[in-house]
Parts: structure tokens; sequence; C-alpha cells
């Protein structure tokens, strides 16, 4: 009879959303995409209690100066892990941190990273002062045990547009916004490789909780004038081309173009929320879930511009 009771308390544990044998673990494996760089391939999903958060490409660059990386991923754990997995590749010291935006995947692991330099765009800095502590509870209450111990901790270091050199690595920073009031893309002049920040989703559905469309169109415009050899999106497949910038424009352009001609047309947000959504983007990663957060996000500002003209 014990071991029926303990068969079954096993079943059920097991079948526990989030529950994982063993001690949590994200199983953070470092992708080379050119020559020094490495990035860790997250999901194209949501945060859930099943990938912790990781949904992020966070990456780094192995330098004569010390290692570079870029975002620290969703958690304290995943900043540690982070860590350990570049000890693999390299024994250089990690020379500075770069948080590309305020939304917590990209920097609640800064905890681990706490001992060099974290740096970011004011405005960016600005956001996380704002709402990072609400952002963290956040992220407790979707991903649970894969939190513990992650505080936040504000990057300490603003940074502008210029071109900075660790090594033989050249990095351009390239403040942007639209995905959020300030974005950074970080461009490797040397190897040609693209950190494109927020501001880039290649078969992910983007998301728009701080989205002004027009600026991120304008900085999609920007990125796409660039000499690109890699381009690591913030979210989804690292790509050899650009085809994930104009899949970003393409996706932000119908989204922009349909909300206006349906509120023009008097509809309410609730009509939009199962509207029919083009075959084209099918292949994008949670497209109906991000395109209803979406209309819920742009919905009201739209409406406000629009009233005005049809009353």
């Amino acid at each position: 009879m014990r071991a029926l009771l303990a068969l079954l308390l096993l079943l059920v544990v097991s079948a526990a959303p989030g529950w994982a044998a063993g001690p949590l673990s994200y199983q953070l494996k470092p992708v080379a995409i050119a020559p020094d760089t490495w990035v860790f391939e997250g999901t194209r999903e949501h945060f859930t209690r099943s990938n912790g958060g990781n949904i992020l490409n966070p990456g780094f660059i192995v330098t004569d100066d010390g290692v570079i990386v870029i975002q620290t991923g969703p958690s304290r754990r995943f900043g540690e892990e982070m860590r350990a997995a570049i000890a693999t590749v390299t024994d250089k010291p990690i020379r500075k941190v770069f948080v590309s935006n305020l939304h917590p995947d990209y920097w609640l692991g800064n905890r681990a990273f706490a001992d060099v330099p974290i740096a970011a765009l004011p405005g960016t800095i600005e956001g996380i002062k704002a709402e990072g502590q609400g952002m963290t509870e956040n992220m407790y209450r979707l991903v649970g045990d894969w939190m513990r111990g992650t505080e936040p901790l504000v990057p300490t270091e603003a940074v502008y547009g210029s071109t900075v050199v660790f090594g033989a690595h050249r990095l351009r920073l390239i403040p942007l916004e639209g995905h959020t009031a300030a974005d950074l893309a970080i461009l490797d002049e040397t190897t040609g490789v693209l950190f494109a920040g927020g501001v880039v989703f290649s078969d992910r559905t983007p998301t728009t909780p701080h989205a002004d469309i027009g600026r991120w169109l304008a900085a999609l415009d920007a990125l796409d004038a660039l000499d690109v050899t890699v381009l690591v999106p913030n979210h989804g497949r690292i790509r050899s081309d650009k085809a994930a910038i104009a899949q970003t424009r393409d996706w932000l352009t119908w989204l922009d173009r349909t909300l206006r001609e349906r509120a023009e047309g008097g509809a309410d947000m609730a009509e939009l929320l199962d509207a029919p959504i083009p075959e084209r983007f099918a292949g994008m990663g949670v497209l109906r879930e991000e395109y209803r957060r979406s209309v819920s996000h742009l919905w009201p500002r739209i409406e406000r511009a629009i009233l005005p003209r049809v009353n």
C-alpha cells in the first residue's frame, strides 16, 4: 500500500505544471556563430514554468581585453548558468555587460554580473528604475521557482551612440526606439554580427507592451541599412541574412494598418481579438496569443487617435 501511495504521489507531482526532476537548470549551451562570438538560443514561446523564461538569445564576445556579455537573461539562476557556460569557452574575465532594453528577460540575470560594469541606454536605466520591481514580481508569478534569489539590479553605466573597442573588436552602439522607449542594438564591425536588441524578431511574433509602431519601423529601416553577416534577433532564429528585419516590418505594418482600418470602420476591440491573420504569418511562434496581446496594447491609443476624425 505504501508503495502504491508513493507511486500515486509521484504521478501527481510529476504532472504538475512546471515540475522537473532534480534541480532546475537551463542547460545552457553556447553556440558559436562567428569568430569569438557565441549565443545562447532561447525558445520561441511565452514565459512559462517549463522554460523558466528562457526565450531570449543572449550572447557574448571573447576579446583580448576580456569578455563582452550582451543581455543577462530572465533570472539570477540564468545569469549564473550563463557565466558558468562562458567559463567553459574561455578563462578571460568578464569585462562588460550590455543590456538592450527594460524587458525582464534582458536584465534580470544582472545579479550574476554585479562585479562588472552593466551598461544600458539612459532610457533603459530609467525604465528599469520605474518598472523593474513590478516586472520582477510578475516574473515570479509566471515562472515560479526559477526566479529564486532574483532581485532587480539596475544597470550601472549609461551609454550612448558611439563605437567602443575591446581588443580587436569594434562595437558600434546604436540607440534606437520603438519596441521600447530605448532599444540598444550592437553591431560588431569586426565580424559583421548584429545583436539587434529588442527591435528584430525572427519567426516569433513581436511583443508590443511598450511599442510605438512608427518609431519601431524607423528603427528597422536603420538596421536594414547596415552591413551585416549574422543577425541575432532578440527572439527567434539566428540568420545570415536580413529576412527577419523584413518579416518584423511586414508584421508591424499589417498589424498597425489593420487596427487603424477597423477602428475607422467603427469596430470595437472585442471584435478584433479573433480576426483572421494572413497565412504568411502562420509560421511565427505564439502567433494568436501575441496578436491578442498587441490588440490590447495598441487599440486604446489608436482608438483615441481615430475617434476625433470619425465623430
